[in-house]
Protein backbone atom coordinates (compact mmCIF):
# COMPACT_ATOMS: atom_id res chain seq x y z
CA UNK A 1 0.00 0.00 0.00
CA UNK A 2 1.02 3.49 -0.60
CA UNK A 3 1.80 6.11 1.78
CA UNK A 4 -0.38 9.27 2.16
CA UNK A 5 1.25 12.28 -0.13
CA UNK A 6 2.15 15.28 2.19
CA UNK A 7 -0.40 17.26 0.80
CA UNK A 8 -3.23 15.21 1.63
CA UNK A 9 -1.71 14.47 5.44
CA UNK A 10 -1.66 18.60 5.71
CA UNK A 11 -5.01 18.49 4.71
CA UNK A 12 -6.19 16.43 7.22
CA UNK A 13 -4.13 18.07 10.28
CA UNK A 14 -5.61 21.30 9.36
CA UNK A 15 -9.32 19.67 8.75
CA UNK A 16 -9.00 18.59 12.35
CA UNK A 17 -8.01 22.07 13.72
CA UNK A 18 -10.62 23.45 12.08
CA UNK A 19 -13.24 21.75 13.61
CA UNK A 20 -11.27 22.32 16.62
CA UNK A 21 -11.65 26.05 15.70
CA UNK A 22 -15.68 25.95 14.97
CA UNK A 23 -16.46 23.76 18.40
CA UNK A 24 -14.60 26.80 20.05
CA UNK A 25 -16.67 29.25 18.55
CA UNK A 26 -19.82 27.73 19.19
CA UNK A 27 -18.92 27.45 22.77
CA UNK A 28 -18.11 30.95 23.14
CA UNK A 29 -21.22 32.03 21.40
CA UNK A 30 -23.38 29.92 23.55
CA UNK A 31 -21.77 30.94 26.76
CA UNK A 32 -21.85 34.59 25.29
CA UNK A 33 -26.26 33.55 24.60
CA UNK A 34 -26.28 32.55 28.06
CA UNK A 35 -24.88 35.89 29.42
CA UNK A 36 -26.89 38.03 27.17
CA UNK A 37 -29.96 35.95 28.29
CA UNK A 38 -29.03 36.41 31.80
CA UNK A 39 -28.33 40.26 31.36
CA UNK A 40 -31.94 40.76 30.17
CA UNK A 41 -33.54 38.91 32.71
CA UNK A 42 -34.91 40.96 35.52
CA UNK A 43 -35.19 38.74 38.70
CA UNK A 44 -31.64 37.60 37.90
CA UNK A 45 -29.66 38.71 41.26
CA UNK A 46 -25.83 39.92 41.17
CA UNK A 47 -23.15 38.21 43.24
CA UNK A 48 -23.62 39.21 46.91
CA UNK A 49 -20.16 40.89 46.85
CA UNK A 50 -20.80 42.89 44.20
CA UNK A 51 -23.02 46.15 43.12
CA UNK A 52 -25.12 46.24 40.60
CA UNK A 53 -23.60 48.97 38.50
CA UNK A 54 -20.10 47.11 38.65
CA UNK A 55 -22.04 43.93 37.67
CA UNK A 56 -23.19 45.13 34.25
CA UNK A 57 -19.60 46.96 33.77
CA UNK A 58 -18.16 43.34 34.33
CA UNK A 59 -20.46 41.64 32.55
CA UNK A 60 -19.93 44.19 29.32
CA UNK A 61 -16.22 43.72 29.45
CA UNK A 62 -16.64 40.01 29.44
CA UNK A 63 -19.35 40.30 26.16
CA UNK A 64 -16.68 42.25 24.47
CA UNK A 65 -13.93 40.05 25.14
CA UNK A 66 -15.89 37.12 23.70
CA UNK A 67 -16.87 39.02 21.05
CA UNK A 68 -13.09 39.52 20.11
CA UNK A 69 -12.30 35.66 20.69
CA UNK A 70 -14.74 34.71 18.37
CA UNK A 71 -13.82 37.31 15.71
CA UNK A 72 -9.95 35.74 16.16
CA UNK A 73 -11.42 32.41 16.17
CA UNK A 74 -13.36 32.82 12.62
CA UNK A 75 -10.77 34.36 11.24
CA UNK A 76 -8.08 31.72 12.16
CA UNK A 77 -10.88 29.25 10.41
CA UNK A 78 -11.04 31.26 7.10
CA UNK A 79 -6.99 31.26 6.90
CA UNK A 80 -6.88 27.18 7.80
CA UNK A 81 -9.94 27.34 4.86
CA UNK A 82 -7.96 29.07 2.51
CA UNK A 83 -4.60 27.22 3.47
CA UNK A 84 -6.82 23.74 2.44
CA UNK A 85 -7.99 24.97 -1.35
CA UNK A 86 -4.38 25.80 -1.84
CA UNK A 87 -3.42 22.60 -0.76
CA UNK A 88 -6.20 20.86 -2.73
CA UNK A 89 -4.90 23.10 -5.76
CA UNK A 90 -1.57 22.13 -5.66
CA UNK A 91 -2.10 18.57 -5.45
CA UNK A 92 -4.99 18.60 -8.74
CA UNK A 93 -2.24 20.26 -10.50
CA UNK A 94 0.45 17.80 -9.41
CA UNK A 95 -1.82 15.27 -10.92
CA UNK A 96 -2.28 16.56 -13.56
CA UNK A 97 0.57 17.13 -14.39
CA UNK A 98 2.25 13.49 -13.61
CA UNK A 99 -0.83 12.20 -15.82
CA UNK A 100 0.29 14.19 -18.73
CA UNK A 101 3.50 12.84 -18.53
CA UNK A 102 2.29 9.37 -18.29
CA UNK A 103 -0.23 10.00 -21.49
CA UNK A 104 3.31 11.47 -23.21
CA UNK A 105 5.21 8.59 -21.99
CA UNK A 106 2.70 6.03 -23.61
CA UNK A 107 2.59 8.09 -26.43
CA UNK A 108 5.96 8.56 -27.33
CA UNK A 109 6.10 4.62 -26.57
CA UNK A 110 3.30 3.67 -28.90
CA UNK A 111 4.93 6.05 -31.66
CA UNK A 112 8.58 4.07 -31.68
CA UNK A 113 7.06 0.67 -31.82
CA UNK A 114 5.07 1.77 -35.23
CA UNK A 115 8.06 3.44 -36.14
CA UNK A 116 10.06 -0.13 -35.79
CA UNK A 117 7.19 -2.00 -37.80
CA UNK A 118 7.20 0.23 -40.56
CA UNK A 119 11.20 0.66 -40.70
CA UNK A 120 11.14 -3.46 -40.65
CA UNK A 121 8.57 -3.63 -43.45
CA UNK A 122 10.12 -0.75 -45.22
CA UNK A 123 13.33 -3.11 -44.78
CA UNK A 124 11.62 -6.30 -45.81
CA UNK A 125 12.21 -5.81 -49.36
CA UNK A 126 15.85 -5.47 -48.94
CA UNK A 127 16.95 -8.02 -47.57
CA UNK A 128 18.12 -10.94 -49.27
CA UNK A 129 16.07 -13.73 -50.66
CA UNK A 130 15.77 -17.34 -49.89
CA UNK A 131 18.27 -19.17 -52.47
CA UNK A 132 16.59 -20.87 -55.23
CA UNK A 133 16.18 -25.13 -54.37
CA UNK A 134 18.51 -27.31 -56.87
CA UNK A 135 17.06 -28.81 -59.27
CA UNK A 136 19.73 -30.51 -60.97
CA UNK A 137 20.61 -34.60 -59.91
CA UNK A 138 24.46 -32.89 -59.12
CA UNK A 139 22.96 -29.56 -57.42
CA UNK A 140 20.88 -32.34 -55.48
CA UNK A 141 23.67 -33.97 -54.31
CA UNK A 142 26.11 -31.11 -53.42
CA UNK A 143 23.35 -30.04 -51.32
CA UNK A 144 22.36 -33.29 -49.70
CA UNK A 145 25.91 -33.67 -49.00
CA UNK A 146 26.61 -29.74 -47.43
CA UNK A 147 23.32 -30.57 -45.01
CA UNK A 148 25.23 -34.56 -44.00
CA UNK A 149 27.77 -32.81 -42.93
CA UNK A 150 25.78 -30.25 -41.10
CA UNK A 151 23.80 -33.00 -39.44
CA UNK A 152 20.17 -32.11 -41.40
CA UNK A 153 19.62 -35.49 -42.16
CA UNK A 154 16.01 -34.17 -42.92
CA UNK A 155 17.21 -32.18 -46.01
CA UNK A 156 19.50 -34.47 -47.00
CA UNK A 157 16.93 -36.90 -47.17
CA UNK A 158 14.81 -34.66 -49.57
CA UNK A 159 17.84 -34.06 -51.83
CA UNK A 160 18.50 -37.83 -51.86
CA UNK A 161 15.03 -38.41 -52.73
CA UNK A 162 14.99 -35.54 -55.17
CA UNK A 163 17.72 -36.59 -57.20
CA UNK A 164 16.82 -40.18 -57.21
CA UNK A 165 13.77 -39.35 -59.40
CA UNK A 166 15.95 -38.34 -62.50
CA UNK A 167 19.33 -39.43 -61.45
CA UNK A 168 21.10 -41.69 -63.56
CA UNK A 169 24.38 -44.12 -63.89
CA UNK A 170 27.01 -42.89 -60.98
CA UNK A 171 24.70 -40.04 -60.04
CA UNK A 172 21.81 -42.21 -58.80
CA UNK A 173 24.38 -44.36 -57.06
CA UNK A 174 25.57 -41.48 -55.35
CA UNK A 175 21.75 -40.77 -54.59
CA UNK A 176 21.10 -43.78 -53.07
CA UNK A 177 23.86 -44.12 -51.17
CA UNK A 178 23.17 -40.50 -49.72
CA UNK A 179 19.76 -41.85 -48.79
CA UNK A 180 20.68 -44.68 -46.94
CA UNK A 181 23.25 -42.18 -45.00
CA UNK A 182 20.25 -39.86 -44.00
CA UNK A 183 18.21 -42.76 -42.77
CA UNK A 184 21.01 -43.90 -40.74
CA UNK A 185 21.59 -40.55 -39.74
CA UNK A 186 17.62 -40.48 -38.79
CA UNK A 187 18.33 -43.59 -36.97
CA UNK A 188 16.29 -45.78 -39.36
CA UNK A 189 18.41 -48.61 -39.09
CA UNK A 190 16.66 -51.02 -41.13
CA UNK A 191 15.38 -49.12 -43.89
CA UNK A 192 19.08 -47.47 -43.71
CA UNK A 193 20.15 -51.03 -44.28
CA UNK A 194 17.64 -51.80 -46.91
CA UNK A 195 19.03 -48.34 -48.46
CA UNK A 196 22.95 -49.70 -48.46
CA UNK A 197 22.50 -52.79 -49.31
CA UNK A 198 20.08 -50.74 -52.90
CA UNK A 199 23.53 -48.62 -53.41
CA UNK A 200 25.76 -51.89 -53.32
CA UNK A 201 23.38 -53.92 -55.92
CA UNK A 202 22.88 -51.01 -58.37
CA UNK A 203 26.70 -51.04 -59.23
CA UNK A 204 28.22 -54.18 -57.09
CA UNK A 205 31.89 -53.28 -58.89
CA UNK A 206 31.82 -49.60 -58.02
CA UNK A 207 34.48 -47.73 -55.84
CA UNK A 208 30.75 -47.11 -53.56
CA UNK A 209 30.19 -51.10 -53.62
CA UNK A 210 32.29 -51.29 -50.65
CA UNK A 211 31.42 -48.71 -48.38
CA UNK A 212 27.91 -49.89 -48.54
CA UNK A 213 28.16 -53.10 -47.53
CA UNK A 214 30.25 -51.62 -44.44
CA UNK A 215 26.96 -49.36 -44.62
CA UNK A 216 24.55 -52.30 -44.22
CA UNK A 217 26.42 -54.07 -41.39
CA UNK A 218 26.96 -51.02 -39.39
CA UNK A 219 22.86 -50.74 -39.77
CA UNK A 220 22.50 -54.15 -38.77
CA UNK A 221 24.59 -53.62 -35.47
CA UNK A 222 22.50 -50.88 -34.38
CA UNK A 223 19.67 -52.79 -34.63
CA UNK A 224 21.80 -55.83 -33.00
CA UNK A 225 21.26 -58.40 -35.65
CA UNK A 226 24.97 -59.45 -35.08
CA UNK A 227 24.70 -62.54 -37.44
CA UNK A 228 23.66 -60.88 -40.10
CA UNK A 229 26.40 -58.10 -39.92
CA UNK A 230 29.05 -60.69 -39.71
CA UNK A 231 27.15 -61.80 -43.59
CA UNK A 232 27.30 -58.81 -45.02
CA UNK A 233 31.29 -58.12 -43.85
CA UNK A 234 31.89 -61.36 -45.22
CA UNK A 235 30.54 -60.90 -48.05
CA UNK A 236 32.38 -57.71 -48.44
CA UNK A 237 35.90 -59.65 -47.30
CA UNK A 238 35.03 -62.16 -50.18
CA UNK A 239 34.13 -59.82 -53.27
CA UNK A 240 36.52 -57.11 -51.84
CA UNK A 241 39.48 -58.94 -50.26
CA UNK A 242 42.58 -56.05 -50.59
CA UNK A 243 39.67 -53.26 -49.78
CA UNK A 244 41.65 -49.77 -49.08
CA UNK A 245 42.54 -49.21 -45.64
CA UNK A 246 39.40 -47.32 -44.40
CA UNK A 247 37.55 -49.79 -45.52
CA UNK A 248 39.47 -52.47 -44.19
CA UNK A 249 39.83 -50.85 -40.88
CA UNK A 250 36.17 -50.41 -40.18
CA UNK A 251 35.63 -54.22 -41.42
CA UNK A 252 38.08 -54.94 -38.40
CA UNK A 253 36.04 -52.92 -36.11
CA UNK A 254 32.57 -54.17 -37.39
CA UNK A 255 33.44 -57.72 -36.46
CA UNK A 256 34.97 -57.22 -33.20
CA UNK A 257 31.64 -55.79 -32.18
CA UNK A 258 29.88 -58.38 -33.79
CA UNK A 259 31.84 -61.16 -33.05
CA UNK A 260 32.44 -62.71 -36.41
CA UNK A 261 34.75 -65.59 -36.55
Amino acid sequence: MGTASPAGHAQDVTSREGIALQDQILALKQTMSQMQASQGDGGALPPPSATPGHSTAANGDLVSQLLDRVSTLEQQQRDMRGEIDQLTNDLQQKTAALSKQVADSQFAAGAGASAGGAAAVAAAPAAAEPAARPTTPDALLSAGKAALQKRDYDTAHDNAEAALKNAKGAFRVDAQFLLAQSLAGQKQYRQSAVAYYDAYRQSPKSGRAPDALLGVSASLLALGDKKSACEALGKLNNEFPSPAPRVAHAAEIYGRKGGCN
